[in-house]
């Protein structure tokens, strides 16, 4: 019977195959099936409810790392900390394929980091999985082998070692390609320890650029007028304006391609909706939910919200607009024999 391991290693771009292969032996040896094309934007929060719920943003309603709850007088959820008055699984209804899973009688287990356990997010995204918390890869790798044990078994392994050193220190640095190297040798790890005949998918949520030109929203420039609460994340924002109407969105709109040019694009909510941005489907609460206004950011730009500058500008790694570094992502498969 069949055991299935994905491996999901966060912030791990398509381009890093081609990139940094020497420091990635052991994947750059996997059959590489090509590049998936993420959903919008780019960001965790949202990639990871697409693949567990087998849903495009626009159906599961996760449209960003930060979004605006609507009625609640412009409190945002920040989707990977989520708020407790917000309920997980009224905020992402779609039954997730883990619950599917689960139902058809496979053992399906969820390893990651002990802090992760209990939040919301797992509740909204990850719910009917067993969980299993670790926080040092020797663990990891020992619950991601004990939970394999059964069969039928599927189990999902994440970490947040790359993309925690593409922030801070950006793609390409010391820190990240040493973060690359642990995870490389983590993979061949799990393939000396977990049972035979175990398939091992390696994916990602998104990749990452390395920023060069920061604008901080509302400083030295009109991007503030009109906007009430700033949302989303630096290189794909959510606006919502003091006047929910029309001609404010196309107006705030134009203010802002205007202003930014070919640093941007910038579409109002009915734009979004009919280009698909978000998917073909968008539930209410989607609708509810989104930006008013949507900026994309071009290049290496970012676009920092004035009131957590210090932060955001810290970050030298960023995702969440559509190039193709940030949303183009790899699938790679190994079967253990």
């Amino acid at each position: 019977m069949g055991r299935e391991l994905l491996f999901l290693i966060d912030g791990f771009g398509f381009d890093t195959f081609a990139t940094y292969a020497d420091a990635m032996p052991t994947m750059s040896r996997m059959f590489n099936h090509g590049l998936i094309q993420t959903a919008f934007p780019s960001t965790t929060a949202t990639s990871l409810a697409t693949l567990t719920t087998g849903q495009l943003p626009g159906a599961h309603g996760m449209l960003g790392y930060t979004v605006q709850v609507p009625r609640s007088g412009g409190r945002l959820l920040n989707a990977l900390k989520w708020d407790e008055r917000v309920d997980p699984e009224n905020w992402q209804p779609v039954e997730t394929l883990f619950q599917q899973a689960a139902a058809a009688g496979i053992n399906v287990t969820h390893v990651a980091a002990k802090r992760y356990e209990n939040s919301g997010f797992t509740r909204a995204v990850f719910r009917g999985a067993n969980y299993r918390g670790a926080n040092v890869v020797t663990d990891l790798i020992s619950e991601t082998k004990l939970a394999l044990q059964k069969s039928p078994s599927f189990v999902y392994l994440y970490v947040n070692d790359l993309d925690n050193a593409g922030h801070s220190d950006g793609v390409g640095s010391d820190k990240w390609i040493a973060a690359l190297i642990m995870i490389d040798q983590m993979v061949s790890q799990l393939m000396k320890e977990v049972p035979k005949g175990t398939r091992i998918w390696v994916t990602s949520d998104h990749g990452m650029i390395n920023v060069e030109e920061k604008i901080v929203i509302g400083l030295d420039n009109p991007l503030m007028q009109g906007v009430s609460v700033v949302a989303g994340e630096p290189r794909a924002r959510h606006l919502y304006l003091d006047s929910d109407s029309s001609v404010a969105r196309a107006d705030t709109a134009a203010l802002w391609q205007e202003y930014l040019q070919d640093k941007a694009l910038v579409l109002t909510r009915e734009q979004a909706i009919s280009t698909n941005l978000f998917g073909p489907e968008v539930s209410a609460d989607a609708f509810d939910r989104m930006g008013e206004v949507i900026a994309i950011a071009r290049g290496g730009l970012v676009l920092l919200d004035a009131d957590r500058v210090e932060k955001e500008g810290a970050m030298v790694g960023h995702h969440g607009a559509d190039s193709d570094i940030e949303s183009q992502v790899g699938l790679l498969t190994t079967t253990l024999s």
